[in-house]
């Protein structure tokens, strides 16, 4: 539009209004205001027109290109905020030239349009940043990696300086000076205080691979239990197994200690570890009438040929006298038990026998001996490691009477009913 022409109409206005009598500074006021109105409507028409077609175009740039990153652009509405600034460049333009004889309305709208100017251009930085995140999360480098944290701390620093600068732009305070920087600093750490510490534990936790998405952690203080969802600027979202949500400071992944079960999901076996408590009065020595009819189980039976054959022959050579059964050595029902247990798991196919395979005595207690199993099953799965540590202490409590022991356990009424 012709700049000569812009200013015709508007003398043309202002002297038809003075010429039916009106005065002139209501002439000049509704000179302003329909002047204004005008202005407004053309671009908010150019607005939309040049939003439909920018956006249109860079949807059919996106379809024909191979890379992701610019579909990303689309649903972050980059080309819709982009379109937005052809308009205000023409309204920066239009406004000296159709409020000159307005200084206030010139400077009041140069204004407000440098404020447009800065909230777009931060809603432009912010769209990119978004589709930088979406983009790089389809890497499986970054895919567990705390995206949204710095995504978050850059439009902090962002909104921080679009701020200042509207802060700038209306008040017409440098804030360059050091006084101005110092009390701004000090603000935005008192504001800021659990970003800034949420920021710095985002970091240590990416740099030092302490949590990643995907992670099964257990942080017992907040009641936390299952997958890492998400991790951001301010909190770590966990799912639960009973699929209720936690959400943890991220800075307290390095103040307080918790549990990561990664290790044992990224290793060769999930560890089995539980104890069976005998009942010691069932504890007895082996004579040889009960060596012979335990000799029956296959799977301990070449264990007792060949420990029998050292007692005996440790008996015959000291003379033991075996009128009475605790002279000399002796097998126990509870020490051939402990080695069919660990026959028994070495047996089991579901049992990683590279890893460490263990059966062992615990110190006695009031509830009895514990027995216990130490061992790591190929299966990581949840369901299915529970379903193998059942399988062998099934099989391992309903043998115990096999070898003449027996189970502890506390008296129930019946127990009580009993005896009275």
């Amino acid at each position: 539009m012709n700049e000569d022409l812009l200013q015709a109409y508007s003398c043309i206005l202002q002297e038809y209004l003075v010429g039916e009598g009106m005065h002139l500074q209501w002439a000049i006021f509704i000179n302003v205001v329909v002047n204004c109105i005008i202005v407004l409507v053309c671009v908010y028409i150019l607005d939309i027109i040049f939003r439909k077609f920018i956006v249109e175009a860079f949807k059919a740039f996106s379809n024909k290109t191979k890379t992701t990153f610019d579909d990303y652009l689309v649903k972050s509405n980059f080309p819709r905020f982009v379109a937005h600034i052809l308009p205000l460049g023409i309204l920066w333009h239009l406004v000296p030239i159709i409020f000159i004889e307005s200084p206030f309305m010139t400077n009041f709208l140069l204004v407000a349009t440098k404020v447009l100017s800065v909230v777009l251009f931060v809603y432009i930085f912010r769209s990119i940043l978004r589709s930088t995140r979406n983009f790089l999360e389809e890497n499986e480098r970054f895919k567990d990696k705390p995206m949204e944290s710095y995504v978050q701390v850059m439009m902090i620093f962002a909104w921080g300086i679009g701020v200042f600068l509207i802060i700038q732009l209306l008040t017409g305070f440098s804030i360059a000076s050091l006084t101005t920087l110092g009390a701004a600093s000090a603000v935005i750490l008192l504001i800021f205080k659990d970003t800034i510490l949420g920021f710095v534990a985002s970091i240590q936790v990416s740099v030092n691979d302490i949590v990643r998405i995907g992670d099964w952690i257990t942080f017992s203080k907040f009641g936390a239990d299952g997958y890492v969802t998400e991790i951001n600027l301010a909190t770590v979202r966990v799912q639960n197994f009973d699929n209720t949500f936690t959400t943890i400071p991220t800075y307290s992944l390095i103040a307080d200690s918790f549990q990561n079960w990664r290790g044992m999901q990224e290793s060769k076996g999930r560890r089995i570890k539980r104890s069976i408590f005998i009942k010691q009065s069932s504890i007895k020595f082996l004579a040889v009438e009960d060596v012979e009819k335990l000799k029956e189980i296959q799977l301990i039976k070449p264990y007792l040929e060949h420990r029998q054959r050292d007692v005996d022959k440790f008996n015959r050579t000291h003379e033991a006298d075996k009128g009475l059964l605790i002279n000399g050595r002796n097998q126990t029902n509870l020490g051939v038990f402990r080695h069919y247990a660990d026959a028994f798991l070495n047996e089991n196919s579901a049992i990683n026998k590279d890893l460490f395979l263990m059966v062992r005595h615990l110190a006695p207690t009031e509830k009895g001996i514990p027995l216990e199993i130490f061992c790591f099953s190929y299966d990581k799965r949840w369901e299915n490691y529970e379903h193998i540590q059942a399988d062998i202490f099934d099989h391992l409590l309903a043998a115990i009477p096999y070898f003449g022991l027996e189970i502890f356990e506390l008296p129930t009424g019946k127990d009580l009913q009993a005896l009275a």
